[in-house]
């Protein structure tokens, strides 16, 4: 399956921003031409139209897909504008947070639904995405809809909705928690006696070496860490305040995921 074999009857994106704005390039590069693309968005992206892009007007008619990438918050106004562009073998993709397919099967009864979970690293192409889908979506739609997010990073598919509000604490929330490690390990370094900005460099380039390696090797993460602590030795020491039961990193993780992933149910009710 083939980007360009949409040209046939077009895609609509619905929302241009961050997210749906890294997806519509992928796709562009991927074959997708603009001809057969057209964007909903109040505030468009200037180069849009000069690329041949529809915009607002002009759309493509019963698209093959309509991937919807709005805020959470926007939604209640939104959908009901779409449900009219939408037939019955239109893919709806929805790349938003906190808004569950039976919302989506409401306003598009007769479609086929894919609920996808990115995340931020998207934006270079270093993204991982979630997927599950309605009653509706078959082998087609679900393939289509790896296809297209396939384009911002790798995709897995899940077994139920049930567990998308875990992917949303574990990998959708996931890339501010690293932020933030970033910058607790740039607070120690300073406390250590490194320049601020020496330090930072040093804790940016350390976590995306270390999860560089982790992503090219066949290892698990807990061989990885073995091979570089040495007994008695500094990783061991450092580790072995990460690594406390009661109050290390492990525990906190489960704390913070799960408070992630209770937030995205009470979004999703």
């Amino acid at each position: 399956m083939e980007l360009a074999g949409l040209n046939g009857r077009g895609l609509v994106l619905v929302g241009c921003g961050n997210m749906g704005g890294a997806l519509l390039d992928g796709w562009l590069e991927g074959g997708l031409a603009p001809a057969s693309v057209g964007v909903i968005d109040p505030k468009p992206r200037a180069d849009l139209a000069e690329r041949g892009i529809a915009v607002n007007d002009g759309l493509p008619e019963d698209p093959a897909v309509m991937v919807i990438a709005v805020k959470p918050q926007m939604m209640a106004e939104v959908l009901p504008s779409l449900q009219a562009r939408a037939g019955k073998d239109t893919l709806v993709l929805t790349v938003a947070a906190g808004t569950n397919i039976p919302t989506y099967e409401a306003a598009f009864p007769n479609s086929p639904v894919v609920r996808a979970m990115p995340n931020t690293p998207a934006a270079i192409r270093q993204g991982i995405s979630a997927i599950v889908g309605n009653g509706k979506a078959g082998d087609a739609q679900m393939a289509l809809a790896e296809m297209l997010m396939g384009v911002v990073g790798p995709v897995v598919r899940l077994e139920g909705e049930s567990q998308m509000d875990a992917v949303t604490g574990l990998s959708g929330s996931g890339p501010g928690y690293v932020f933030y490690l970033i910058e607790a390990m740039t607070e120690a370094g300073v406390a250590e006696g490194l320049p601020r900005e020496m330090a930072q460099k040093l804790a940016t380039a350390t976590v995306a070496g270390a999860g560089a390696l982790a992503m090219a090797s066949a290892e698990q993460p807990s061989v990885l860490r073995d091979r570089v602590t040495s007994p008695n030795g500094t990783t061991a020491a450092g580790l072995s305040q990460l690594m406390n039961p009661e109050d290390g990193l492990e525990p906190l993780m489960r704390r913070t995921v799960a408070a992630a992933a209770a937030r995205g149910r009470e979004l999703g009710k």
